[in-house]
C-alpha cells in the first residue's frame, strides 16, 4: 500500500474516527494533533450529549448514522458502552406533525430502517415520562440511542497508535506550508510536520484552521441550549446512565434524553447566537471548555414550560444547570468533506455531529485510500459551493436560517429566505415584471412558474391535474398550465442555472475528454453527444452534454460545481488543455414545443430554414445582433432548441424571442413544468434517480457506454460490476390510481418487503395518471408483480411500464 504522512488536525470525534479508519486501511504513517488536552478536547464533542436520531429525509446523513451506531456498538464493553440502544420517540404536538412523522415512517422504509407509528398511549407505554394527554402520537425507532463518543474516541485512538499513528495533545497549529497550490508540511507549537496530506478536523475552529491554508470553509458557529435537571421522582430507582428511550418534540424545537436520575434537555426553541471564531477562548482560557457559552437563562423560559407539558415529572425536578454549547452549521444543513480544488493534498471533515461521525471517517478513509468513496457524497463536497457561496454575506445568514428551521417540517419545494439574489440572470427583470415565483437554484434566482400565466389556467381547467395535501403545498395550478401549454405550443425556459458551462480548448482536449467519458467524444465538429463521466469505482459522477465547437475546442454542460471541479483535478498538470468556467460569463434559453421551429423560422429565416438541421446538432449564427450558438434537439418528449448566447447580450436574445413567440402562443415557463415535463417523458436525470452509487447498466442507459474505447476512468471496474450484476435498477412506475401523486422518496412495496423507493415523482397527462422512476431490487423487476407504494401510511398499487428504461 501506497503509504502518505497523514496529518489529522483534531482529535474528537470525527478526527479520531478518520485516524482509526485510515489506520483498518492499512495507513501507518498518521499524526493527529490536538490544541487541547486528549479526548475531552474542549470542542463540540466534550460537551455534545450524544443523541443518535439516524433517521434523516438525506439518504447518505441516514446511512452515515446506521454506520456511526454499527462502529460505536462494536467498540463497546459490557463495562464502558460507546452506545446505548434505547430507542427514540419523536412525539407529534400537532396534527401536521403526525402526518409527517407518517412521512417520516415511509423513510425509514425506503432506507432500510425499522420504525413505528404510535399512539399517544403507546408513546406513554414505551416512556411513562411522556404525557399523552398532549400529543397526537408519536414516531418510535428502536435502533436510535445514545453515544458516547468520548469512550469511542479512547477506542479508536487505541487501535490507531497500536497501528503506528502518533497523537500530540496541546499541540497549536500556527500555519501551513503550501509550495504550487500543494500542500507540503504543518507548522506547530511543537514543531515542522512534513505532509503529503492534511485533514481539517478542527470543528467549529475550522475556518480559521482553512485560512491558514488559504481555503475558506464557510460554517458558522452557534450556541445552542442544553440543560441538566434535578433528580425526577420517576427515575430514582435508576442505576444505569439511560434506559429510556431519546424524546423528540420537533414542533417545540426540544429533545430530551435520560441522565442517571434526571433529564438532559435541548433546545433549538430560542433566538439564533451565533459565535465568531475569534470570539471562541483558546483550552485553558476560561474556567468553562472553549465550546460552551454561558447560559442564558431568558432564552430556556419558554422550552421549560413547553417541557413541562409534555414531562410533568419536571415540575418538582427544576433546573441543575445550563450551558450555551457551540456547534457547526452550514448554508445547506449538510457536512463539508473532501479535498479542497485550490489547495491539493488539503481535505476538510467538518460540521459533522456526533450522529454521522464514525460513518464520515470511513467514508474519509476511503476517499482518501481508494479515490473515490464507497457512498455518494457530492452533496457533502467541500466544493460543491460556487464563489458566490464563499462570501461571508450568504453562508452565514443562510447557515443562522438553517438553524432556525432545524426542526421545521421541511417540504422539497419551500425556498430558503435569507441571502438571496446572490445570482441573477439577464433576464431577471422580465421575469419579475411577469410574476414570476422564485426559488434558488445553484446560487440563481430561478422561476418556478410566472403569475402572467394564471390565465391558462381556465382554457385547461379541464385537463389539470390538482394536487392535494403535501402535494398541494408550494404548488399551483399554473404549474400544471404552464405543463400543458408548452405539450400544445411553446414555452421559453431560462436554462441558466441548469448546467455549469465549461469551455475545454487545446491540443490535448479530444485525449483529454476522451479518458474521462463513457462516449467516443471525437464526434464532428457541431455535433453533441450527451455521455457519462464514471468514478473509479464506475460510479456515474455525472451525466454531461458536450458539444463540440472546433478541432480542438468543446463546451461541456455538467450539472454543477462539483464535477466542474472533478473535470479540473484530472486535467493533468503538464496538459496543452485550457479550462474556462463560462458560466458566470454567459447565459442560456430553451425554446421547447411543437411550435418551437416555427418561433425559430420566424426570427431568422435565413438560419432556421435555409438549412437542414439533424437532432444533435449545434451551429454559431445570429439572430439580429445576437451571436447565438443553438442546438437542436429532441427535448423532454418534444422538439427543442437551446440557445447560448454571452451575458451582455442574453436579454436582446429574450425580448427578440418574446416578441417573434406572439403569433405561436410562445410563453415563459419555469422549473416545475420543466421538470415535470421531465419525469412524464420518462428521462432519467443524474444526480436526482441515479448517483455515483450506481452504474449506467443499472439504470438502463448502458447505451451511452463504448466499451470498444480502450480506456475510460471507472472502465475496468464497469466491467466488473456488469459481470456481478446490479444491486439496484431504475424502473419506471405508473400508479393505478388516477386521483394520486407522490414526491419523492416513499418506499417501494412488493407484497409487503420493501423492495426500493421512489427518486422522481409527477404527473403524465398522456397516460392520466401519477408517474414514478424508482431504484428497486433486480428481484423485483424479474417478479413482474404489481408493486405498491407507500404515501403517508397508505398504499397504493403500481404497475412497471414497461417502455421505460427498464432493464432486466
Amino acid at each position: 500500500m501506497d503509504q502518505k504522512k497523514i496529518i489529522i488536525i483534531g482529535a474528537g470525534v470525527v478526527g479520531c474516527s478518520t485516524a482509526y479508519y485510515l489506520s483498518k486501511m492499512g495507513q501507518r504513517n498518521i499524526t493527529v494533533i490536538e490544541q487541547g488536552p486528549l479526548f475531552e478536547t474542549g470542542g463540540s464533542t466534550s460537551h455534545a450529549p450524544g443523541l443518535v436520531f439516524q433517521l434523516n429525509s438525506s439518504k447518505l446523513l441516514t446511512t452515515l448514522a446506521n454506520q456511526t451506531v454499527e462502529c460505536f456498538k462494536e467498540l463497546s464493553s459490557d463495562e464502558k458502552p460507546s452506545f446505548h440502544s434505547v430507542g427514540s420517540i419523536e412525539v407529534a404536538s400537532t396534527p401536521e406533525r403526525l402526518e409527517d412523522l407518517k412521512r417520516k415512517a415511509g423513510l425509514a422504509a425506503s432506507w432500510g430502517m425499522e420504525s413505528f407509528i404510535l399512539s399517544p398511549e403507546e408513546c406513554e407505554e414505551k416512556c411513562s415520562l411522556i404525557n399523552s394527554e398532549n400529543i397526537y402520537g408519536g414516531l418510535y425507532v428502536p435502533s436510535d440511542g445514545i453515544a458516547k463518543p468520548l469512550r469511542a474516541n479512547e477506542k479508536m485512538a487505541e487501535f490507531s497508535i497500536s497501528q503506528g499513528a502518533v497523537f500530540y495533545s496541546h499541540t497549536e497549529v500556527t500555519d501551513f506550508d503550501v509550495v504550487d497550490s500543494q500542500i507540503k508540511a504543518v507548522e506547530t507549537t511543537a514543531g515542522r510536520f512534513e505532509a503529503d496530506i492534511v485533514i481539517c478536523c478542527a470543528g467549529f475552529w475550522g475556518p480559521r484552521i482553512g485560512e491558514m491554508a488559504g481555503v475558506t470553509i464557510p460554517l458558522q458557529p452557534l450556541a445552542h441550549q442544553y440543560v441538566f435537571t434535578n433528580d425526577l421522582q420517576e427515575l430514582a430507582d435508576e442505576t444505569e446512565e439511560v434506559t429510556a428511550p431519546l424524546i423528540r418534540d420537533q414542533d417545540r424545537a426540544m429533545y430530551y434524553r435520560q441522565v442517571f436520575k434526571g433529564l438532559g434537555i435541548g433546545s433549538y426553541q430560542h433566538r439564533p447566537l451565533p459565535v465568531e471564531i475569534r470570539e471562541i477562548t483558546k483550552y485553558g482560557e476560561t474556567k468553562e471548555m472553549p465550546s460552551v457559552k454561558p447560559f442564558t437563562p431568558e432564552d430556556f423560559e419558554k422550552p421549560w414550560q413547553d417541557s413541562l407539558k409534555l414531562l410533568p415529572g419536571l415540575t418538582q425536578a427544576g433546573l441543575k444547570r445550563g450551558i450555551n454549547g457551540i456547534f457547526s452549521f452550514t448554508p445547506d444543513g449538510m457536512p463539508l468533506l473532501g479535498e479542497a480544488q485550490n489547495v491539493r493534498g488539503f481535505w476538510v471533515a467538518e460540521a459533522i455531529w456526533v450522529t454521522h461521525s464514525a460513518g464520515v471517517g470511513k467514508a474519509m478513509a476511503e476517499w482518501i485510500i481508494n479515490g473515490t468513496p464507497s457512498l455518494d457524497l457530492e452533496l457533502c463536497d467541500i466544493n460543491r459551493f460556487d464563489n458566490f457561496a464563499l462570501n461571508p454575506t450568504f453562508y452565514k445568514k443562510r447557515s443562522i436560517e438553517n438553524f432556525e428551521k432545524v426542526y421545521a417540517i421541511h417540504h422539497p419545494f419551500m425556498p430558503p429566505e435569507t441571502a438571496r439574489e446572490m445570482r441573477v440572470s439577464p433576464f431577471y427583470l422580465r421575469q419579475k415584471s411577469l410574476g414570476a415565483s422564485f426559488n434558488e437554484k445553484l446560487g440563481w434566482e430561478q422561476p418556478q412558474w410566472y403569475d402572467a400565466n394564471a390565465l391558462l389556467v381556465e382554457n385547461y381547467k379541464n385537463a389539470i391535474f390538482k394536487r392535494k395535501g403535501w402535494a398541494a403545498e408550494y404548488w399551483e395550478p399554473t404549474i400544471e398550465a404552464e405543463h400543458l401549454h408548452t405539450k400544445q405550443y411553446a414555452g421559453l425556459y431560462d436554462a441558466t442555472a441548469a448546467k455549469k458551462r465549461l469551455e475545454i480548448k487545446g491540443e490535448d482536449a479530444v485525449e483529454f475528454l476522451q479518458k474521462l467519458t463513457t462516449g467516443n467524444i471525437d464526434i464532428s465538429v457541431g455535433q453533441v453527444m450527451n455521455t457519462f463521466m464514471l468514478n473509479e469505482l464506475a460510479g456515474i459522477k455525472d451525466e454531461i452534454r458536450v458539444i463540440r465547437t472546433g478541432e480542438a475546442a468543446f463546451l461541456v454542460l455538467c450539472t454543477g460545481a462539483v464535477e466542474a471541479s472533478w473535470i479540473k483535478r484530472h486535467l493533468p498538470i503538464e496538459s496543452r488543455v485550457a479550462i474556462q468556467d463560462v458560466t458566470a460569463a454567459t447565459c442560456s434559453l430553451a425554446v421547447i414545443g411543437p411550435k418551437a421551429s416555427d418561433v425559430l423560422q420566424s426570427l431568422a429565416p435565413e438560419f432556421f430554414t435555409s438549412k437542414v438541421w439533424q437532432p444533435g446538432q449545434a451551429k454559431e449564427l445570429f439572430i439580429g445582433n445576437v451571436t447565438v450558438l443553438a442546438v437542436y434537439d429532441s427535448y423532454l418528449g418534444t422538439e427543442g432548441w437551446e440557445l447560448f448566447t454571452t451575458f451582455a447580450q442574453g436579454l436582446q436574445l429574450w425580448d427578440r424571442l418574446v416578441e417573434s413567440g406572439q403569433p405561436y402562443q410562445l410563453i415563459a415557463v419555469g422549473d416545475r413544468a420543466l421538470e415535470n415535463l421531465r419525469i412524464e417523458s420518462l428521462k432519467l436525470r443524474s444526480g436526482k434517480d441515479f448517483w455515483s452509487e450506481h452504474s449506467p447498466y443499472e439504470v438502463g442507459l448502458h447505451h451511452m457506454v463504448d466499451l470498444n474505447k480502450q480506456t475510460f476512468i471507472g472502465k475496468e471496474a464497469l466491467l466488473e460490476r456488469n459481470n456481478e450484476g446490479p444491486k439496484l435498477l431504475a424502473i419506471t412506475l405508473e400508479l393505478n390510481d388516477p386521483s394520486i401523486v407522490v414526491m419523492g422518496y416513499e418506499p417501494v412495496f412488493d407484497e409487503d418487503t420493501a423492495v426500493g423507493f421512489v427518486t422522481s415523482a409527477g404527473y403524465a397527462y398522456h397516460l392520466g395518471k401519477g408517474v414514478v422512476h424508482v431504484l428497486v431490487l433486480p428481484e423485483a423487476v424479474k417478479a413482474s408483480k404489481e408493486l405498491s407504494i407507500e404515501y403517508f401510511g397508505e398504499r397504493y398499487t403500481a404497475k412497471i411500464i414497461r417502455e421505460s428504461v427498464v432493464t432486466v
